[in-house]
């Protein structure tokens, strides 16, 4: 089996692994905290209906509206400097699914506007991330010349460290700043970072959605959109150099059992029975491909101007190219009669009234070689 097969059907097994272990993970750690709370909002739900005497289907309206209440504490979602916030999630596929369009029309749009955005930002972000981690090998390689290091290049590890830091520093530095001006704690500003640079937007915990912020704060948005897109251009950078390393190992084992099959095939002249095969050293593309009979005059490859010859052995066959047949560079021959396709034990006649019996693949038989690889001619 080849490697690359080996590593895709072991990739699945090591993802849907992980997948078990997360599920059983998460399961221990959030199902027991999920039945306190729900039992805790489900007892706070009976007081309120009890004491002021709210229908059930009174208490459902008051919920939705709540609900529906929440992303218009921001302000206007749908302004300029929303829409754009908007937008920037949907370009990145965060998705913090804070505000969704509620229109027909804005549905549409945003399908086709997503199918757009999404892949010229996935190039950009993938631009900006080979972009940084060419300065980064830059910084190092001065780094390492200035300290007469033996081996100034920057290494792989050299790159990813680099990156791994800068990736710390800009989440680090973010939590700080959405600690202050969101009232978070700085664990909860880590976690949000995290979640919105990685691009997995749960929404649980959304910037800017606050005390009319996308109206009265435009520096903090601002703030806030170029902490996505650098932040993003980082992680770009360290997945060109992690994830990208192993996608590439697919291409690389191709490559590689390519040159091997064409070296397998670059074999020196032998004589295997009734066949005679050589070796010209080129790749199997710039082979010459006849299947050749023994009825007409000497006649030269279509495809190369070597000349088969066979009037020297004294029996005046000469090989027509009329049919196709593998020839490596016509040093290659097999002679097979026309009608083999008909089926064995039938005759086929030379150009002198000679009959040659076929076997049951039809191949002409007895026949006997001279193969003169300096002249480029074989004889019978």
């Amino acid at each position: 089996m080849k490697k690359q097969n080996v590593r895709t059907i072991s990739l699945i097994v090591c993802t849907f692994t992980y997948l078990l272990i997360g599920a059983a993970v998460f399961d221990a750690l959030e199902s027991e905290t999920e039945k306190k709370r729900w039992k805790a909002l489900s007892a706070i739900e009976n007081v309120l209906i009890t004491r002021y005497n709210i229908s059930a289907e009174d208490f459902k309206v008051i919920e939705t509206v709540i609900m529906k209440s929440e992303p218009h504490k921001a302000g206007q979602q749908w302004k300029f400097s929303g829409a754009f916030y908007y937008a920037t999630t949907v370009l990145t596929t965060i998705g913090y699914g804070h505000s969704t369009p509620s229109t027909v029309s804005g549905k549409i749009f945003t399908m086709c506007y997503a199918a757009i955005g999404i892949p010229l930002g996935l190039v950009m972000f993938q631009s900006i991330g080979e972009r940084v981690n060419r300065l980064s090998s830059v910084i190092v390689h001065a780094i390492k010349t200035s300290f007469n290091c033996k081996k100034a290049i920057a290494s792989e590890v050299d790159l990813i460290l680099v990156v791994t830091t800068l990736s710390s520093l800009t989440i680090a530095g973010g939590a700080a700043a959405f600690s202050k001006f969101e009232g978070w704690s700085y664990f909860d500003s880590v976690y949000y970072c995290f979640i919105t640079l990685t691009t997995i937007g749960f929404g649980d915990m959304v910037a800017l959605q606050k005390d009319n912020a996308l109206n009265k704060k435009p520096e903090y948005v601002a703030f806030a959109l170029i902490f996505i897109l650098f932040g993003l251009a980082v992680v770009a950078a360290s997945l060109n150099l992690l994830v990208l390393r192993f996608v590439t190992m697919n291409t690389e084992d191709e490559k590689r059992d390519e040159a091997q099959a064409i070296q397998a095939l670059q074999i020196a002249v032998k004589l295997d029975g009734d066949i005679i095969t050589g070796n010209t050293g080129d790749s199997v593309d710039e082979r010459c491909y006849e299947r050749i009979s023994v009825i007409n005059p000497l006649t030269v490859c279509h495809n190369c101007p070597t000349k088969f010859d066979m009037t020297e052995a004294g029996n005046g066959c000469y090989i027509d190219t009329s049919y196709r047949y593998p020839l490596m560079d016509c040093e290659m021959t097999q002679l097979r009669s026309p009608a083999a396709t008909v089926g064995g034990g039938q005759r086929i006649h030379a150009s002198v009234g000679q009959d040659f019996e076929t076997d049951d693949e039809g191949l002409i038989r007895p026949l006997r070689y001279d193969f003169h690889p300096s002249r480029g001619r074989a004889s019978v």
